[in-house]
């Protein structure tokens, strides 16, 4: 089964049918009440349901997931039945495979139910006709490469002592979206080195994100959060409030961080932890969705870039 423990949960639709073709006559009995067993249409929308919700137990690497939402269409035509499946869920999979089996269960059971009337019957498709709410979905083009500055603030890493993978990871995941770091440093903990670096990249390099780990805690040299409260012009609450409820889930110890983020002109600057697992959990949370903020900057989220 595929690792999903990694991803954020969104709200995931999906829309599928499938398609019964039945012979006129027996199209007739439905409608006029005549079928033996009885009218298949409702039995068919709760086998839907129960399929649905059963995914995980029939097709082994669908995972278990939390249904929100099952809604069941039948379309009785001349010579067929179409059956239209939505399935939601706000959950970190998508829900394709359980609207898919939902409607082929349907259809399975207009069969089962009418066989002895009509043995042309056939099921001649199940397809997938929507699916939202995905990785794909949140992500953002842009007809230039964002341009960013990675800065890892610690003393012990500054002097050499440490080697520093949080940063490098940083780096990594930038690069992974084609977002050119095109600067990265290392230094001590100190405020007004802080302040001095992050308004060289906003204010002279104008570079479009400036992503920062270390000095998020509560010991005696973490003053990064105070720093960047004195360079941010728009405090952006909303991300590091997502990154300590992405953390929560995983470790007890996120809540302890105090990084913030926010808008100086038009760069991005969001502080993340400095330990290596922090800041890996914080870029999944962060990526790829945090980049619809550059339209947003750009011009209220529906203009190109300038």
């Amino acid at each position: 089964m595929r690792d999903i423990s990694n991803k954020i949960k969104t709200l995931r639709t999906a829309v599928a049918q499938a398609t019964l073709k039945v012979d006129p006559q027996t199209i007739r009995l439905l409608k006029d009440d005549k079928i033996p067993k009885g009218d298949p249409l409702p039995v068919a929308r709760v086998a839907v349901i129960q399929a649905a919700k059963n995914t995980h137990q029939i097709l082994p690497y669908c995972h278990q997931l939390p249904i929100d939402y099952v809604g069941v269409d039948f379309s009785v035509n001349e010579e067929s039945i179409d059956v239209t499946v939505t399935v939601k869920a706000i959950y970190k999979t998508g829900v394709e495979m359980e609207a898919m089996t939902g409607a082929s269960t349907a259809v399975l059971t207009l069969y089962d139910m009418m066989k002895m009337l009509d043995e042309t019957m056939e099921i001649t498709g199940v397809k997938l006709l929507e699916k939202r709410g995905g990785k794909s979905d949140y992500g953002e083009s842009f007809s230039k490469p964002l341009r960013a500055a990675v800065l890892v603030m610690s003393d012990s890493i500054a002097a050499g002592d440490k080697s520093d993978r949080s940063g490098q990871a940083i780096k990594q995941r930038l690069e992974e979206l084609d977002i050119e770091v095109r600067d990265y440093k290392i230094i001590p903990d100190e405020p007004e080195e802080i302040k001095k670096l992050v308004l060289h990249y906003a204010d002279e390099m104008k570079l479009d994100m400036i992503i920062t780990t270390g000095g998020t805690g509560i010991s005696p040299r973490d003053y990064t959060p105070e720093a960047m409260k004195d360079i941010i012009e728009r405090e952006m609450p909303g991300i590091p409030e997502a990154l300590r409820a992405y953390g929560q889930e995983r470790t007890p110890y996120s809540m302890l961080s105090r990084g913030v983020a926010g808008v100086r002109g038009n760069a991005l600057i969001i502080n993340l932890p400095g330990s290596t697992r922090g800041v890996k959990e914080s870029l999944d949370a962060l990526f790829p969705s945090v980049l619809h903020a550059f339209k947003m900057i750009w011009g209220g989220g529906h203009g190109n870039r300038k």
